[in-house]
């Protein structure tokens, strides 16, 4: 088997850790690898496959000899040293959000449009972690009954804000126990632990927020349908890891919650857990760390007598929301010969 030079930009970050995990215990053919990072991570040692890899300086010259890059170290330093990095003939899969929504770029979910990636398409986006795992449920549903509308409200967990979030949570919520003074917010808009912030990123002129809109716009490119109207409110909440999301549809053709289970049962990527009569359904607490995206709660809409149907999905947002579906890019990559 072929294996590969591989890179990790950030791989000191919460998500640049995960990919490096991804990346062993997924056996990705890895020939050598080089962790990459800002200055101040310079020097410190990471561990991949038993073996102790010292961090190295991101670098614009990085990518030379390079097949593959993951990089998650913000957008800023993605528009500085990806191009670079692509320009040197190396594959570049970027989890910012600097290139999503840029018309040449594929913007991919694995399970979704693994026909976007080319040859010639050495940048490629991961998606924003909320649409990752709310397309992955839309796919077998679109295919099958045409989806004319979303309606989703998300509850993001404080790690999708990086670790700052989780530390911010961590000690509000030892403050509380303690009986101690709540440190006051610095993360966040508003205290985070035992409360909702309806509130992730900047809102815009619409009265939506950046999140919010990510969701709507990325959804119509990876799911190549402009004609999908998403409308998306995005909620933080006081959980360490995974997001779960509330989904409304509307599709063309009928679509009972007894099919939508069939065809969730055969969806790549997809573990339908739906057993409302033995208390069985997605919740975070089941989806941390775990390599998959939970469906439950799938019923019909009884308000409407349109093609309503409602679903919940839960998935870990620094797996399959980031750090997973970066490898699973890499490794549709190789599998479909085009690195």
């Amino acid at each position: 088997m072929k294996r590969y030079k591989v890179a990790v930009a950030g791989a000191t970050g919460a998500v640049g850790n995960e990919m490096i995990k991804m990346l062993e215990s997924r056996k990705f053919p890895v020939e050598s690898i080089k962790l990459l990072a800002s200055e101040r991570s310079v020097g410190k040692k990471l561990i991949y496959d038993g073996k102790e890899i010292e961090v190295e300086l991101l670098t614009k010259d990085g990518g030379k000899g390079v097949d593959i890059a993951l990089f998650s170290a913000g957008a800023t330093v993605s528009k500085e040293f990806a191009p670079s990095f692509a320009a040197d003939g190396c594959f570049v899969i970027d989890n910012s959000s600097a290139w999503r929504m840029e018309k040449d770029i594929p913007l991919v979910v694995p399970e979704v449009n693994p026909h976007d990636l080319k040859k010639d398409k050495k940048l490629i986006a991961n998606p924003n972690c909320s649409t990752i795992q709310m397309v992955v449920a839309l796919k077998p549903l679109h295919d099958a009954a045409k989806i004319k509308r979303v309606i989703v409200s998300t509850y993001q967990s404080v790690s999708g804000a990086g670790q700052r979030g989780i530390d911010e949570l961590t000690a509000q919520a030892k403050a509380w126990a303690e009986d101690k003074e709540i440190p006051a917010p610095n993360k966040f808009q508003y205290q985070i632990a035992f409360n909702l912030i309806p509130q992730i990123d900047v809102f815009t002129d619409n009265g939506y927020t950046k999140e919010e809109m990510k969701m709507t716009n990325e959804t119509k490119k990876i799911m190549g349908d402009d004609s999908i109207e998403v409308s998306a409110t995005c909620i933080r909440v006081p959980v360490f890891r995974s997001h779960s999301e509330n989904v409304w549809i509307e599709t063309e053709k009928p679509l009972s919650a007894a099919q939508a289970k069939e065809l969730f049962v055969k969806a790549d990527g997809i573990q339908l857990l739906d057993e409302p009569e033995s208390k069985k359904y997605p919740m975070p607490l089941f989806a941390e760390g775990m390599q998959t995206t939970y469906v439950g709660r799938i019923r019909q809409d009884i308000s409407t007598k349109a093609n309503g149907l409602t679903f919940w999905i839960v998935s870990d947002n620094l797996l399959k929301g980031a750090a997973l579906n970066a490898v699973q890019i890499a490794e549709t990559l190789v599998k479909n010969e085009i690195v």
